[in-house]
């Protein structure tokens, strides 16, 4: 009965006009970047962190995860159109999506893909609702030891996952962890690393990193690629598939929705791990894995449920424990804590309608996803043809804007350019970006509970290993290393970013 009270809370703030027009504005937006190679959901978030910041908390929460959950339809489009994934989660579809379109059958890949992301949705929805209240439940019995254990597991988790060599993914969690110590220690009042700089006073800040490494570092990467629009012909007829192809991609969907559901969770996971491990599942549970590749349906409707699902439940560790399990999380938190809300289990507690608003606004983000997704589809190719170029000046002086409009400082645009200049030296050295900017949210963080944990233990180390849910995850982080170096998993971990 509570679990329905809550929902229905959380629908009353989420059917509010205004909420309703950010949810549509966050899902539309999120279609638009899904669409279009290279502008990648993380870069819209950084680009419109600094417009949020005057709307109301919910208002602004709602809107960016649309953007988030969002571009997992749109990034389908491109996938099966053009053999090329607008969203990195969307590389999957490309397999047998673009098949099937070669085919004459991109409408009903289409429409599987729209229906697939919907169910997942709605599953992923009410997967949040439920366990959202036990996970508030066990945070508040961590201490200062769980929550710094646990934040070395969620780092550990994102060198574990990152795409390229792990000894550089380390290396950009602990350069993101040096730059997060940036500016006056709380404790003693002491500079640390400012080079007598007075804005770095107050550290580095979020919104300029963020925009350079995922703005002005990813157009500027994508502007030097050559893009292919002779595959843009295909006649979209018969959009909807048949029934007997729904009843076959049915538990496809389901089997791709759980994966992708508790993958999400995980640290480090999130909607591009689902959908390389739904079809992976997917292919090995056929009778048939030979059809896989070569335009079998399935294999468009488990990633595609997959990605959605991992997308949406990546919400449950920042709402209920305030930790980033990815890089856009990472961006969730910042923009949190700038609006004033302290992410973690109290969010639950102090700010219900908040927490519950954006859980259900989701579902009315999905909602509104299949009617933009599939009725406007020739919107959307229409859009691929319009040359990047054209679009790049804009989005380099939205970048601008919103950098300048945070701390009013040209400072801020000096910074921006600086680390886009080091985004696209990272792209170069195949660097992720992503271990970075959690390093740099989650540095002070651990910085701080650390200090704390070493305070109330007298100096005591053994706090970490004496406390069992600490000694638990730092056990968990431990292993995920180990597994990390095997050489099967090293091997195969490497076919897999490969391809």
């Amino acid at each position: 009965m509570d679990l329905i009270a809550n929902l229905a809370t959380g629908f009353g703030v989420a059917l509010t006009p205004a909420n309703l027009g950010f949810c549509l504005l966050g899902a539309l937006i999120g279609t638009l970047v899904g669409v279009l190679p290279g502008i990648a959901p993380i870069t819209t978030i950084a680009i419109l962190l600094p417009f949020t910041f005057s709307l109301p908390p919910t208002s602004s929460l709602i809107m960016l995860a649309g953007i988030f959950y969002g571009a997992q339809y749109g990034g389908s489009t491109t996938a099966i159109l053009v053999n090329v994934p607008g969203e990195s989660s969307a590389i999957v579809t490309c397999l047998d999506g673009h098949q099937m379109a070669k085919q004459g059958r991109a409408g009903p890949a289409l429409a599987i893909a729209a229906i697939a992301s919907f169910v997942a949705g709605t599953i992923a929805t009410l997967v949040i609702a439920t366990a959202s209240v036990p996970m508030s439940w066990l945070a508040l019995k961590f201490n200062a030891a769980e929550y710094f254990s646990l934040m070395v597991l969620g780092l550990t988790g994102a060198v574990v996952l990152a795409a390229g060599a792990p000894e550089k993914a380390v290396a950009m969690v602990l350069v993101g962890l040096l730059l997060g110590l940036v500016g006056i220690d709380v404790n003693t009042g002491t500079p640390r690393m400012t080079m007598d700089i007075a804005e770095l006073g107050d550290g580095i800040g979020f919104v300029p990193i963020a925009i350079g490494l995922f703005g002005i570092a990813e157009l500027a990467v994508t502007l030097g690629r050559p893009r292919d629009h002779s595959l843009l012909s295909f006649k979209l007829s018969n959009l909807w598939p048949s029934w007997a192809e729904i009843r076959q991609c049915i538990p496809a969907m389901l089997r791709g929705t759980v994966l992708g559901s508790v993958l999400g969770v995980l640290p480090g996971g999130g909607a591009a791990l689902s959908s390389f491990a739904a079809y992976a599942l997917e292919k090995k549970w056929s009778r048939h894995p030979e059809r896989f590749g070569r335009g079998a349906i399935e294999g468009v409707a488990a990633p595609e449920a997959a990605n959605n699902a991992g997308a949406q439940t990546s919400f449950i560790p920042l709402l209920t424990l305030g930790i980033p399990g990815n890089a856009i999380m990472a961006l969730m938190v910042g923009a949190m804590m700038i609006q004033g809300v302290q992410p973690g289990p109290q969010v639950m507690t102090a700010q219900p309608q908040l927490f519950w608003g954006v859980i259900a606004s989701m579902w009315l983000g999905n909602l509104m996803l299949i009617v933009l997704n599939l009725p406007m589809i020739g919107l959307w190719v229409s859009l691929l043809r319009v040359p990047y170029r054209l679009m790049f000046p804009a989005i380099v002086l939205f970048c601008c804007i919103g950098t300048y409009s945070v701390g009013n400082t040209v400072f801020d645009i000096w910074a921006m350019l600086l680390f886009g200049v080091l985004g696209v030296f990272f792209y170069k050295v195949g660097a992720e970006p992503a271990p970075f900017i959690l390093g740099f949210i989650l540095g002070p963080l651990m910085e701080e509970n650390f200090r704390r944990a070493m305070y109330l233990s007298r100096g005591d180390p053994l706090v970490f290993i004496e406390r069992p849910i600490s000694a638990v995850l730092l056990l968990m982080s431990l292993a995920l290393l180990v597994i990390l170096v095997l050489p099967a998993v090293k091997k195969k971990r490497e076919e897999v970013f490969q391809e």
